[in-house]
């Protein structure tokens, strides 16, 4: 498999996996803000940092309400990290590499950039939003099952599964985000709010029953974090993507620096005090989180998708 193969491939699962995520986080916050009481400060703003778009959307907005907000996050097409453009990217990269899929797997790609198109191209939002974007997470949902159960599990298969773990993990602290900097923004009402915001974002991530069955206590956010960073059961928590990654770069050949740099995150995750960072500053662990995924991403590149080498994996 040549190189730029193989990061098409990769990318093609890591697009899926953003658009898919992006959609979950945007409903979840939508309904933060119609959930919570008038005067806690949770502004649309925070959704853009929370993306890690501030610079950008700033050039482009001069304000931050929530048709902009919106705009700039589902569909504008300077916007990389756009539900629309991550469908585009994603059509994109499978097109180029459909023969190494089933049929049926770039067919379903290609109608959801096509109904993505239909849905979120135009000038004003749809009028079921909620409606449009839980179909993309359904859609994609889909595709990633479509190819699991009949795609061949060679070295392309490796890629994707790698790529779609490593996007899954990142955008896992981004939806837990939501829930610290609403805790910073709401104050002194926090405690009246807490059960109420971690559950939501629970929900975000379709762990809400997953957590009432395996922690079953009451939802708080010590607890909640918990479960979605270090649980390796539950398939959107960090720690079960981290051993995905692993799993799949362990597969391929020229993996010992890759998989040293999984190794050290997979440890710092399972020494981590929860406890103490809340006590510390959720959100700034977050975003150091975030990182050192970026970093396993940065190893993941300079092994195996150096372009001007184009040499076979």
């Amino acid at each position: 498999m040549l190189s730029r193969v193989a990061e098409r491939v990769y990318w093609m699962a890591r697009y899926l996996e953003r658009a898919e995520n992006t959609a979950r986080l945007v409903n979840t916050y939508r309904e933060l803000m119609l959930d919570l009481p008038r005067g806690v400060g949770v502004e649309w703003r925070q959704l853009v940092d929370i993306a890690g778009a501030e610079p950008a959307f700033s050039r482009r907005y001069r304000s931050a309400g929530e048709r902009n907000v919106l705009k700039y996050i589902l569909a504008d097409p300077d916007n990389p990290g756009s539900v629309l453009s991550c469908l585009v990217a994603a059509r994109e990269n499978g097109r180029t590499t459909r023969d190494l899929m089933p049929s049926e797997g770039w067919e379903c790609i290609n109608e959801l950039y096509l109904f993505g198109r239909r849905k979120l191209a135009g000038k004003a939002l749809p009028a079921r939003l909620h409606q449009a974007l839980s179909e993309v997470v359904t859609r994609c949902q889909q595709i990633a099952g479509l190819l699991n159960g009949t795609m061949s599990h060679g070295d392309a298969y490796h890629f994707m599964r790698a790529g779609g773990a490593i996007e899954r993990a990142d955008m896992t602290t981004r939806i837990l985000d939501v829930g610290s900097a609403t805790l910073v923004a709401s104050g002194d009402q926090k405690p009246r709010l807490e059960n109420r915001l971690w559950m939501n974002v629970l929900r975000a991530v379709s762990g809400y029953q997953m957590y009432r069955q395996y922690v079953r206590r009451r939802i708080r956010g010590p607890a909640a974090v918990r479960f979605l960073l270090q649980d390796k059961l539950f398939p959107r928590a960090l720690a079960h993507n981290l051993d995905v990654v692993h799993e799949a770069l362990e597969a391929l050949p020229r993996n010992d620096a890759a998989l040293r740099t999984v190794a050290r995150v997979r440890r710092q995750l399972s020494e981590l005090d929860i406890d103490g960072l809340f006590a510390n500053g959720l959100h700034a662990y977050l975003d150091e989180l975030q990182l050192e995924v970026a970093m396993i991403h940065d190893q993941v590149a300079a092994t195996w998708f150096v372009p001007e080498l184009d040499e076979a994996v």
